[in-house]
């Protein structure tokens, strides 16, 4: 068995947070209408990625964009762990 964060990899068999994952889906297919296979050309993840890396994340390539993801996706997990924790306190204030 492979510990890797709060996942575990055990035997072929995939045991994954899925609240985490849908709560990571579900804030990527809102921020990416209209482009949802091309995200790094949409302009408000465009500045999203600008307001959140600085100059660094300014007119990405396709690969630029995704290796920027994968080197700060520990930092995307704990913004995307907000978000839920967000969505999660407007619900029950409803």
């Amino acid at each position: 068995m492979i510990r890797f964060r709060d996942n575990v990899f055990s035997s072929g068999k995939l045991s994954v947070d899925k609240a985490q994952m849908l709560n990571a889906l579900r804030y990527y297919w809102i921020i990416s209408k209209g482009h949802r296979l091309t995200p790094w050309k949409s302009p408000y993840i465009q500045w999203r990625m600008e307001t959140f890396f600085g100059h660094e994340a300014a007119n990405l390539s396709a690969g630029q964009f995704f290796a920027l993801m994968w080197r700060e996706r520990a930092r995307m997990e704990r913004f995307l762990a907000w978000v839920a924790d967000q969505r999660t306190g407007l619900r029950s204030s409803k």
